[in-house]
């Protein structure tokens, strides 16, 4: 019976606003960032405000948020306090005190109106609000399940409702899985070519999310009224899985209801447009990274100030805080028109240093902008060919891929000037095919109208039989992997088209190759293809396996490979049957998630097999594939090869290794690399054979010899083929033929040795982007949240190099300057000073517009190597002389340090690479940024398993090399809280390595003298007589086997005697050497006033 009340009551549970009222409610919405336990530090911002809401007409409200006031954290929770910021709440309030519109009928929220002038930001900060007001409820349930639509998309929802009997006050409880949505709403970079790994996240996760909405309602005589609500949001995010420990974003919203007022809301003068519904809006988030905050006032001027850090800071040594700056060029870029681009680029042209920053920064900021200056610039002859290739190569790739981006690529591919460049044309039409595959894993629908071109130009270059073409056109399909080119691929597949009878093995291969990528959305409607292919035994064995390969990755079932295994057994050539074999055995021992059920059907098919194929030989075509996968860490990697070889020849046909990784879910292949020897073959079988009775080694010999005799080849007809893949998308590839090999070396010669003629006096510096990886993710408050990790790292060297060579050589060194090599006597000196400094950062919190609230890791190395060499080539005697000098080096070669931060930390070494720190800071008021370490100071008496704080310092020598090192290490963490592994990470740790400086030689004369060694070392570092025993004794066996070898053409007795004589000598030099050695350390010792103490051995 009470069911049946209950019942009838929630047909009124809807909350009704009366007309002709305005409802005044106390609203705040707070979001803090870090660790879940108390007394850690945290970060993240807080809104207040009051509420009024009106009916204005049937359906149609208006809310208002009055006198609303901003707050940020970084502080140790919860001791300290959220601080006003007063600066933005000022910049803000127009924007948050304007009233917007909106529809609302049975509780659910329809579509959103607002001004035009109501920034987004502004807007889904209303949308926060609005979202509390979303209740689907039923009349006749009061417990169900329902997806429902909010910020972050359409998600499942659990809601119940129970009646107080006493006070009749309805309370409706909703949680909300914001990991199991519809149209979610969600912004990511850096995940373009990554696949997701369903089965890895079926255990364990490394992102989670869920929200609770608690609601109170009171009967009144109008209706119900909404009396109270509360929100509890939470996001757990872990690099590895939520159950060891995750950091935290925690979302609180509440709504109480104060007073109902007669006063109407009156509404702002602009007209209202719509502008969407209770789904968030993505704004300037996109442009801005979490890492930093910049106000952009004046585009050109501020990437002028950077680039002349860059360029005045990194001469000499790299500068540890280059990455940072050259992160901070990149965010400039990406907000810069084509206008301010080309600005800067007009202003620095000239300069070398200046001009390789923007060259190497403007292709990562992936802009339309960023993409086009770098097309008019080579049409207007700005750029030189290596510098269009290289900036071109990582502009398509990095390149945001929308329609523009897309026609752009389209529209350069088909220039004149890149078309009379075939190599440069390979480059775009690869990255346009790669642009294809990202922009239509963004989109939910993808057409393929933006592939008809590539459709159009394969159906061409078949019609003309161009091979060249047709193999261009697929490996930008295959890059694509869009389903609706499975047609046009089918058509060079023998046994699918009638064009393939006409195409040689390597166009079939190819066109095997380019099913991989549509494999990864569609395995079933590839697997009979591959099946088909590779149970066609009158195609080429090459092609045959190649699908073999394809079948595998579309991970077949129990089934599917009992049939091949089936077909296996009936296998005539021995390769294929060997290459199938190899690879399912190698499977079967995989442990990664996705792999499970393949290794299962593997272990069938094995057990039918091994009977007859256990016993294959080494030498026939054999796949590896190897993996390691650690739930716990939701981490793993796996390595594949696959070696293809003719029954013809010992050089095999084809050789392919694969990389593959998993992390936090996800899974990439991150790298390939194949070489195809087709041509080589050919040239191969027309040498003379070797004596078909000759055993294996002696087959091997005769490949080898002929290998020697490359020369000799045609030098028409390419001799192989070499391509390079990144994460499932082939980035290049290159013929090879002798006119190829002929011109690389020649070339690589004579500029190397006429650069050292004249000298080398070269400033380098080399920045790159590691990992840009970023997901933004909205909130209930509607201030979205972002998770990001990035890596940079910027390498620089001062070289100055200086060669003499005797006799010096002609001025003309067009041919033959191998020969004249081979005549001279070459002195070189050259002296450098590389370094290398590196930069991650992962973040997660607050990345708003004008604010940032996050919790970040930074990590950091720096790295200073210099050296001095000195050498000497007597090339016609055969004598090598290689000096390494003491060389002016910095205090430390290396620091590494971390840092997990939020606010100001009295730990201070010299270096701290790795820190955890919580940071606040907005636009409006830069001198009141926060930060402050994650980690608290230890109270007095706290006991850990692993002490709070450590500070040491160890030395040590290598042997035998003599070499003195030292390494400092600092660390604070959070141990003393509790036993738990993250505890001991949060914190600041540094270390930092000291080498000393030395000076090796060695002399190489073949049947002239032994090798030597000479060491010099700082005063300091010292030497003991041990070491110097060794040293000898090492003389005293070189000398006895330089004896032997010169006496080997000598009779036994001599030989004997030789032997006798040796080692009485080598006693006696002993002997006579360590009484040598006493004296000088007498002498040494006695001489205080030397700057540095040398040893020096002869053997």
């Amino acid at each position: 019976m009470r069911a049946i009340v209950l019942a009838l009551t929630v047909a009124f549970v809807v909350p009704d606003f009366g007309a002709g009222k305005t409802y005044v409610y106390n609203y705040e919405g707070q979001l803090l960032g870090g660790l879940p336990q108390e007394g850690l530090g945290k970060a993240g911002i807080k809104v207040s405000s009051k509420v009024l809401l009106r009916a204005e007409a049937q359906n149609t409200f208006v809310l208002k948020l009055a006198d609303p006031q901003i707050y940020e954290y970084a502080g140790i929770w919860p001791q300290d306090r959220f601080a006003p910021a007063a600066k933005l709440t000022e910049a803000l309030t127009a924007d948050l005190a304007t009233p917007i519109k909106f529809e609302y009928a049975n509780g659910a929220v329809g579509k959103v109106f607002a001004p035009a002038r109501v920034s987004a930001a502004a807007l889904n900060v209303h949308r926060g609000v609005l979202t509390i007001l979303q209740l689907n409820l039923k009349n006749t349930q009061n417990v169900y399940e329902m997806h429902e639509a909010g910020p972050h998309g359409v998600c499942k929802t659990h809601y119940m409702i129970t009646e107080d009997e006493k006070t009749h006050e309805i309370t409706v409880l909703k949680s909300k899985d914001l990991t199991n949505c519809h149209e979610r709403v969600i912004k990511d970079t850096g995940f373009a070519h990554a696949e997701k790994c369903v089965e890895c996240q079926q255990r364990l996760q490394s992102l989670t999310g869920t929200a609770t909405y608690n609601y109170t309602m009171k009967p009144t005589d109008a209706g119900v009224q909404l009396s109270e609500a509360t929100v509890d949001e939470i996001h757990q995010y872990s690099l590895f899985n939520t159950r060891t420990g995750a950091v935290q974003m925690r979302v609180k919203q509440t709504l109480q209801l104060m007073e109902v007022q007669n006063t109407p809301i009156a509404p702002d003068t602009a007209q209202y447009s719509a502008r969407g519904s209770l789904k968030y809006e993505f704004g300037a988030e996109l442009l801005q990274t979490p890492i930093q905050l910049l106000e952009i006032k004046d585009a050109v001027a501020q990437t002028a100030e950077v680039l002349q850090h860059l360029a005045a800071n990194n001469v000499d040594m790299v500068h540890e805080d280059a990455p940072l700056k050259f992160l901070e060029l990149i965010q400039l870029l990406r907000a810069a028109t084509f206008e301010n681009i080309e600005a800067i680029w007009n202003q620095h042209k000239t300069k070398p240093l200046h001009r390789q920053w923007i060259l190497d920064a403007a292709p990562l900021a992936g802009t339309p902008a960023a993409l086009r200056f770098i097309n008019e610039k080579f049409q207007a002859d700005e750029f030189s060919a290596p510098e269009f290739t290289r900036a071109l190569l990582l502009g398509l790739h990095m390149a945001t891929a929308d329609p523009e981006a897309i026609q752009q690529a389209a529209s350069l591919a088909q220039s004149p000037k890149i078309s009379a460049m075939p190599a440069l044309r390979e480059v775009i039409m690869l990255g346009y095919g790669s642009m294809v595959a990202k922009y239509c894993a963004e989109v939910h629908t993808c057409s393929a109208d933006h592939l008809k071109p590539v459709h159009d130009n394969a159906a061409e270059a078949i019609a003309k039989g161009e091979i060249s073409e047709i193999s261009l056109a697929l490996k930008v399909l295959g890059n694509a992997g869009h389903p609706a080119s499975l047609k046009p691929i089918m058509k060079l597949l023998p046994g699918f088209g009638s064009a393939a009878a006409a195409m040689p093995t390597r166009v079939h291969v190819d066109a095997i190759l380019a099913l991989r990528n549509i494999a990864k959305k569609e395995p079933k409607l590839v697997q009979p293809v591959a099946l088909q292919l590779f149970m066609d035994k009158n195609l080429h064995p090459e092609a045959r396996m190649v699908a073999c390969i394809v079948l595998f990755e579309t991970k077949p079932s129990v089934a599917l490979m009992s049939t091949v295994a089936g077909e296996i057994e009936k296998e005539p050539r021995n390769e294929v049957a060997s290459f199938a074999y190899s690879y399912i055995k190698s499977l079967t021992r995989s442990t990664a998630p996705d792999m499970v059920k393949v290794a299962a059907a593997a272990n069938v098919a094995v057990r039918i097999l091994s009977p007859k194929l256990d016993r294959q030989s080494y030498f026939s075509s054999t796949a590896y594939h190897s993996d390691l996968y650690v739930s716990p860490l939701m981490a793993g990697a796996a390595g594949t090869a696959f070696i293809i070889n003719d029954a013809a020849t010992i050089v095999p046909r084809a050789v392919v290794a694969k990389a593959r990784a998993y992390l936090a879910g996800a899974a990439s292949d991150v790298v390939e690399v194949g070489v195809r020897t087709e041509g080589l073959q050919e040239a191969l079988q027309r040498t003379p054979a070797a004596d078909k009775n000759a055993d294996r080694i002696t087959k091997i010999k005769h490949t080898l010899q002929a290998l020697m005799n490359w020369k000799a080849m045609p030098a028409s007809e390419p001799l192989g083929s070499i391509y390079f893949k990144a994460f499932g998308q082939e980035i290049a590839f290159t013929n090879i033929d002798k006119t190829f090999i002929d011109n690389a070396i020649e070339q690589a010669t004579q500029e190397t040795v006429k650069a050292l003629q004249a000298g080398i006096s070269y400033q380098f510096a080399k920045p790159m982007l590691g990992t840009e990886v970023r997901r933004i993710i909205p909130t209930a408050v509607g201030v979205p949240m972002e998770l990001g990790i990035y890596s940079a790292a910027v390498a620089a060297a001062a070289v100055n190099v200086k060669a003499t060579v005797t006799p010096p050589l002609p001025e003309n060194l067009e041919t033959g300057i191998l020969d004249q090599l081979r005549k001279t006597d070459i002195e070189l000196q050259a002296e450098a000073r590389p370094g290398v400094a590196t930069q991650t950062l992962a973040v997660i919190g607050v990345n708003w517009p004008l604010i940032q609230a996050v919790v970040m890791a930074r990590g950091k190395i720096h790295t200073v190597a210099p050296f001095k060499v000195a050498a000497r080539a007597d090339i016609p005697r055969g004598n090598i002389k290689v000096q390494i000098l003491p060389a002016a080096a910095p205090d430390h070669v290396a620091a590494v340090s971390t840092d997990y931060t939020i606010g100001k930390a009295s730990f201070n070494p010299q270096t701290v690479p790795f820190d955890t720190v919580a940071v606040v800071r907005n636009l409006e008021d830069h001198p009141a940024d926060r930060e402050i370490s994650l980690a608290p100071a230890a109270p007095s008496g706290a006991q850990s398993l692993i002490p709070a704080s450590i500070q040491k310092s160890l030395c040590g020598k290598v042997p035998y090399f003599q070499v003195k090192g030292c390494i400092e290490v600092a660390s604070r963490n959070a141990g003393f809280m509790g036993y738990n592994p993250i505890y001991y990470v949060v914190g600041q740790h540094s270390a930092r390595i000291s080498v000393e400086r030395g000076k090796w030689e060695v002399y190489i004369a073949p049947e002239k003298a032994p090798e030597k060694s000479v060491r010099e070392t700082n005063p300091a570092l010292g030497e003991t007589q041990e070491e110097n025993i060794i040293l000898l004794k090492l003389r005293e066996y070189l000398e006895a086997g330089l004896k032997k070898s010169s006496s080997s053409s000598s009779s036994s007795n001599s030989t004997s005697s030789s032997r006798s004589s040796s080692r009485s000598s080598s006693r006696s030099s002993r002997s006579s050497s360590r009484s040598s050695s006493r004296s000088s350390r007498s002498s040494s010792s006695s001489q205080s006033s030397s700057s540095a103490r040398k040893s020096r051995v002869c053997l």
